[in-house]
C-alpha cells in the first residue's frame, strides 16, 4: 500500500492566528486541490503569524521533517509592513521560481488592477515546491488555475511524488518523455 502524498498548506495571518477571524484561506486552498488531485493526499495545515521567524519555521518544518511536495501560502504578500510571506519563502529555498508569480500577477491583473502590488513568489526546498499564494478565497482558485498545470511536473523534476490530476477540472502539463509513474 503506497503512503499518501502530503501537501502543506500554510495561512499567514495576525488576526486568524489569535481567533480574531476564521481563516478562509486555507481551506480554499484544500478544497481547490481536492478538486484538483486524483492522487491520495493527506493535508498537514498551519496557520500562523505574520512573523518571518515563525513561517520560516513552519515552511522548513512542512518540507524537512513531514515531507511535503507541495506547500502552498496563503496571506503576506501585500506592501503593507508585516506582510513578509515572500522573504521568509525565499530565505528557505535554494531556488526561486521567477515564472510562478510572474503568472499569477499576471492573471490576477485581468480581475483587479491592484494585483500590480502582490509580491507572491514560489520556490524548491529540497523536494519541496512552495508557492505563495494571495489571501482571497477566489484569488487562491484564480491563481492556482494560471500555474497548476506546471506543478506536477515540477515536482517530478525535484524527484518528488507523481502527481495525477483530475482532467476535467485542470489538465496538468508534462513533456512526451517525461516519466511515467512507477518508473
Amino acid at each position: 500500500m503506497t503512503q499518501a502524498v502530503k501537501i502543506g498548506f500554510v495561512t499567514v495571518s495576525d488576526r486568524a492566528s489569535r481567533g480574531e477571524y476564521e481563516d478562509l484561506g486555507g481551506p480554499a486552498m484544500q478544497e481547490w486541490l481536492g478538486s484538483a488531485l486524483v492522487t491520495e493526499w493527506q493535508p498537514v495545515a498551519r496557520l500562523v503569524a505574520d512573523e518571518q521567524d515563525e513561517v520560516e519555521k513552519v515552511l522548513k518544518e512542512l518540507a524537512d521533517d513531514e515531507g511535503c511536495c507541495l506547500i502552498v501560502t496563503t496571506g503576506g504578500t501585500g506592501p503593507a509592513r508585516r506582510d513578509i510571506t515572500p522573504e521568509a519563502t525565499e530565505a528557505v529555498c535554494d531556488k526561486i521560481l521567477d515564472g510562478f508569480g510572474e503568472q499569477m500577477r499576471a492573471v490576477s491583473l485581468q480581475f483587479v488592477p491592484t494585483a500590480i502590488l502582490s509580491r507572491q513568489i514560489a520556490g524548491i526546498r529540497g523536494q519541496s515546491l512552495i508557492i505563495n499564494l494571495p489571501g482571497k478565497p477566489s484569488a487562491i482558485a484564480d491563481c492556482l488555475n494560471a500555474v497548476f498545470p506546471a506543478v506536477p511536473y515540477c515536482i517530478d523534476l525535484i524527484e518528488g511524488p507523481y502527481l495525477e490530476t483530475d482532467e476535467s477540472f485542470i489538465k496538468a502539463f508534462r513533456p512526451k518523455h517525461a516519466r511515467k509513474p512507477n518508473t
